[in-house]
């Protein structure tokens, strides 16, 4: 990635600031935008003030850019917040910030990545592709990305490749407030199949490679990223013999680990711990 600029949404902390990272240690020149600045300034990262959800700042933004290559939308999250206890309009702020947003950078980031061939990284979740209780316009949000994201993807062909990371369970910095400490963690990382939740290094590193040449003849897909899913229900809940069938680390019903989407399903509180009923820390908070 070396010579080339990419910008990170919501790239301060948790998934983002991993995705940042990642592409800094490729060689990229690396812009971070987000409200609020990184807690910690990152190497090789720089940071830019931005609400997403303010399309003409947005525009002013890009504008001023000299060029561009990569554009990752990372920024995105929700509170824990079931259906009926909020109304419409509550909801379509989630949408909102993890559909609209997204589809506002890319439109005023398309004559850069046009002018260039470049490529956009839309960070989704395993959210968008099962129920989500608890979280259900950030499930549906995502949902809407990956197909934006298709669409994108043939629209804007030969010039701009689009492809999607779909990301399961991250452990973050904050993953305790949602887990309930380590014992909490090494129960939720039991339910996925390669037996530990990802990094923000792991996500960081599949954004890398969706943008870099080595993906080259890649758009239009959806790069699931979540260390082998969910166990299905049923190899839990079926007996055999008088046996519970399958191993005691199988997700019973879509777990509370497995439940959390975020955008990374960045369990810093991007997305609700869901579908086993609420969640186990305070409710999630918006990434950026």
């Amino acid at each position: 990635m070396r010579g080339r600029t990419v910008v990170v949404t919501g790239g301060t902390r948790g998934v983002g600031a991993g995705i940042a990272r990642a592409f800094a240690e490729a060689g990229a020149r690396v812009l971070a935008c987000a409200r609020r600045p990184p807690e910690h300034p990152l190497d090789g990262v720089e940071f830019s003030p931005l609400d997403l959800r303010d399309p003409a700042a947005v525009r002013a933004f890009f504008t001023a850019l000299p060029g561009l290559d990569v554009l990752v939308n990372n920024a995105g999250g929700t509170p824990y917040r079931l259906l009926a206890d909020a109304g419409a309009e509550r909801h379509a702020k989630v949408v909102e910030l993890n559909l609209i947003a997204p589809l506002t950078a890319s439109l005023a980031a398309y004559e850069h990545l046009r002018r260039g061939r470049g490529s956009i990284v839309m960070v989704g979740s395993v959210s968008g592709g099962r129920p989500s209780p608890g979280s259900a316009a950030y499930g549906a949000a995502k949902a809407g990305l990956a197909n934006l994201a298709a669409s994108m993807a043939v629209e804007w062909a030969p010039e701009v490749r689009v492809n999607t990371l779909v990301a399961g369970m991250v452990r973050t910095e904050l993953a305790h407030l949602h887990y309930g400490g380590p014992d909490g963690l090494a129960a939720v990382a039991g339910t996925v199949p390669l037996g530990r939740l990802a990094t923000p290094a792991d996500v960081g590193a599949a954004a890398v490679f969706l943008a870099s040449d080595a993906a080259a003849y890649i758009s239009g897909a959806s790069l699931q990223v979540h260390g082998g899913g969910e166990r299905p229900a049923f190899l839990t809940a079926a007996t055999t013999g008088g046996g519970v069938a399958g191993s005691a680390g199988g997700s019973t019903g879509g777990s509370r680990g497995g439940s959390v989407g975020g955008s990374t399903a960045d369990v810093t509180g991007r997305a609700a711990p869901g579908s086993a009923g609420p969640p186990a820390g305070p409710p999630g908070r918006e990434e950026n």
